[in-house]
């Protein structure tokens, strides 16, 4: 595969470099069960070791980051825009704190969940930009966007713009509320493949009228793969004064994420997909001059102390959760800052562009949904493939080459890749080599 010099790897001092490689590489081929004090992988101690030892720039660092996950040998899975697993320290926390709660279900063994999930806002709001009263821990980001979506204030004569590469729990949810209320949702069309931050700034500002109220739309599409610029989009808009909604499913755990520079008014994100934390575990961020104007969705067991607080807290009065998975999202947090954020987010992307580039040698008439420029797109690749329909790629890439990819149709058909931290170069190869081979 051909590169341009700024694609080049790292190199090293020769010495530095082999003596490093062969230790990453004696990692990634001992069996992750064997390595003590551990009883699955390394812990996120070790981890954040192995990083200083080893470096994010060198491959046997990735290695070793991938033998954390409990993926089965022969699986090359690229499905991180909707399902990730989770690494070891994760799970065992999960399952430790869910034993735990199994084995002494009483009020006072449970009494130490609440500082637990506080811990996990508290990490969150750290990783995120924010501060923690402006932090809830959700179920997932769906369950975060109509938070918003019912939350805010609207009627007949205003307007919401929307992205119409939204995910459908920030699009027809909409349009669902605006059947009762009676306001305009008006969506906005962006050019394929966009070679400019201007192309899709401007194809938004030309939505805004005097009756916008509300700018909701998603950082990084799902269903192209193209990223918006988030906080251009969010300063022009607030300049208007209009409320700016940020649906982060595909950038939470994915890029680094500064919401206080970013300037949103509310964000949503998953723990299940690129953050590869718990299931059923999300985020809602809402700005702390916002808070007060947004109504809850679900009021429940301990309302009054949650608004009388005057943070995000009065939106995740949810009754009975799933205290061990909740508690698990601060586990989580550890892990990423372990590997860092910056790191995950720069390999990520360079997974995704030598991805690009692998396929484009091996098949010559693909097509991308997904933008070539950098800063335009992150980790979700649509490749569309020369043929009239991709069902039987999808099935005979997993069948036959284990791959685990996703199937898209409609207006950006093609094959969905979404590589990820526990991903190797070697499997990038794979895939196109399996593409290829399949057509």
């Amino acid at each position: 595969m051909s590169r341009t010099p700024t694609d080049a790897p790292h190199l090293p001092d020769r010495r530095r470099f082999l003596k490093r490689a062969a230790a990453g590489a004696a990692l990634a081929a001992t069996p992750a069960w064997t390595r003590a004090p551990s009883k699955l992988g390394l812990t996120i101690e070790e981890l954040s070791d192995r990083r200083d030892f080893l470096g994010t720039e060198d491959e046997a660092f990735w290695e070793m980051v991938k033998s954390q996950f409990p993926l089965r040998p022969g699986l090359i899975l690229m499905n991180a825009a909707n399902l990730c697993p989770s690494p070891y320290p994760v799970q065992e926390a999960v399952f430790g704190y869910t034993r735990d709660i199994d084995q002494d279900a009483s009020f006072h063994n449970r009494a130490k969940f609440n500082p637990l999930a506080a811990k996990s806002v508290d990490a969150l709001a750290e990783l995120l930009g924010a501060s923690p009263e402006e932090i809830v821990v959700t179920r997932n980001t769906s369950e975060s966007n109509n938070a918003v979506i019912n939350g805010l204030t609207l009627g007949a004569g205003d307007e919401v713009v929307l992205w119409d590469q939204n995910h459908p729990t920030n699009n027809v949810a909409w349009d669902v509320r605006a059947d009762r209320w009676g306001y305009k949702v008006i969506r906005v069309t962006t050019p394929p493949a966009p070679k400019t931050e201007d192309e899709l700034v401007d194809a938004f500002v030309s939505a805004f009228t005097d009756r916008t109220r509300v700018l909701s739309v998603t950082q990084i599409s799902n269903i192209s793969g193209v990223e918006l610029p988030a906080s251009r989009l969010c300063s022009i808009a607030r300049d208007r004064g209009i409320y700016v909604h940020m649906d982060g499913a595909q950038s939470f755990g994915a890029v680094e994420v500064d919401l206080h520079a970013m300037g949103c008014d509310s964000y949503t994100g998953s723990a299940h997909k690129w953050f590869c934390g718990p299931k059923e575990a999300g985020v809602l961020y809402v700005r702390a001059d916002r808070v007060a104007e947004l109504w809850p969705s679900v009021v429940g067991v301990g309302w009054d102390g949650a608004n009388a607080g005057g943070g995000a807290d009065k939106f995740g009065t949810f009754g009975q959760r799933d205290d061990a998975a909740v508690a698990g999202v601060g586990t989580t947090v550890e892990f990423h800052q372990a590997i860092g954020p910056a790191a995950i987010e720069a390999r990520t992307r360079a997974l995704a562009t030598g991805l690009k580039a692998a396929i484009r040698e091996r098949v010559p008439d693909v097509s991308f949904h997904t933008s070539d420029v950098p800063g335009l797109s992150a980790g979700v690749v649509i490749a569309e493939l020369p043929v009239d329909d991709h069902t039987q790629i999808y099935n005979r890439v997993y069948e036959e080459h284990g791959i685990a990819g996703a199937l898209r149709t409609g207006a950006f058909p093609g094959i969905r890749l979404c590589p990820h931290m526990y991903n190797t170069m070697a499997e990038v190869e794979q895939v196109a080599d399996a593409l290829a081979a399949s057509l």
